[in-house]
């Protein structure tokens, strides 16, 4: 669901970045649907590390990710060992892509 919601987060980024914009939570689990409002900001702010995902409550997987802030609305978890070095390598920013805001 990243790249899903890199491609909406870059419609409003940086011009936007106090706009409420509705992203997909980013659970592993294949078929979630659930939508998470959240500033542009908020969400570029999370995405300055590869690690960091934005989800539902309730959607974190101990196993291989730790809660790292919580809001009203969604959780952002640092994915940890294995599953964090993939996070890193599967990054669809990449090193050579700039920061959005």
């Amino acid at each position: 669901m990243r790249e899903v919601n890199e491609a909406i987060e870059s419609g409003f980024a940086p011009a936007a970045e106090d706009e409420h914009v509705r992203m997909r939570c980013e659970c592993g689990a294949p078929d979630c649907n659930s939508l998470i409002n959240v500033r542009v900001a908020d969400y570029e702010h999370i995405r300055e590390n590869p690690r960091l995902f934005i989800l539902a409550h309730g959607h974190h997987q101990p196993e291989v990710e730790r809660i790292v802030a919580r809001t009203v609305d969604w959780v952002v978890v640092e994915k940890v060992g294995r599953a964090g070095e993939i996070a890193e390598r599967t990054d669809p920013r990449g090193e050579d892509e700039p920061p959005r805001a």
